[in-house]
């Protein structure tokens, strides 16, 4: 059990039976009344975002989480099989439970896993992955006063926004926070 005036940024915490992390936090102290702590809330399950005010003497619940490196294998249907590279344990999600992640999802890349009760409750891809270009269209340069950009579709079928010089076959270094195009290589 943690107070919520101890409630910090990245904090995972146990709120009505679903996992919710700390993503940002204020104190307050009124000139009357008690002190109280707003937070913007997480969902672990469904990425929802909400806004939570707690008293700052209430206890809540925190939450210890395992984390684990896992590779990515194969799809098989309607799922994604990752192992475990210690126990070589197959593990197989949905597409649900993987979310946004699925768009720059690549065969044998490496993710960082959270574990609750032993159940995955979040996957963080790498910050950077470079994946090849399988369409766009050829970039015309014009009377452009700023970078101009067209849409790229990539291995993944991940769709994003590329400078004109990117062609097809190409490989791209994509930020997979933002899901932007960062560089050719």
């Amino acid at each position: 059990m943690v107070l919520a005036a101890n409630l910090r940024t990245g904090l995972i915490i146990d709120r009505e039976g679903e996992l919710y992390q700390v993503v940002e936090f204020q104190h307050v102290k009124p000139g009357k009344g008690g002190a109280f702590v707003r937070t913007r809330l997480k969902s672990l399950r469904t990425g929802r975002v909400i806004d939570k005010t707690f008293n700052a003497e209430q206890k809540i619940q925190d939450v210890r989480l395992e984390e684990k490196e896992l590779q990515y294998l194969y799809q098989e249907g309607d799922h994604y099989f990752f192992m475990d590279g210690q126990t070589y344990e197959q593990i197989p999600l949905t597409a649900d439970q993987l979310g946004d992640s699925l768009r720059f999802l690549k065969e044998n890349i490496t993710v960082k896993a959270l574990f609750y009760q032993r159940k995955i409750v979040s996957i963080e891809l790498p910050t950077f992955v470079e994946l090849k270009v399988v369409g766009t269209e050829p970039g015309f340069r014009g009377n452009t006063v700023s970078s101009a950009f067209k849409p790229a579709k990539l291995e993944t079928g991940a769709v994003v926004q590329v400078p004109l010089f990117v062609n097809k076959g190409d490989t791209i270094r994509v930020d997979t926070r933002k899901g932007v195009y960062l560089e050719r290589i």
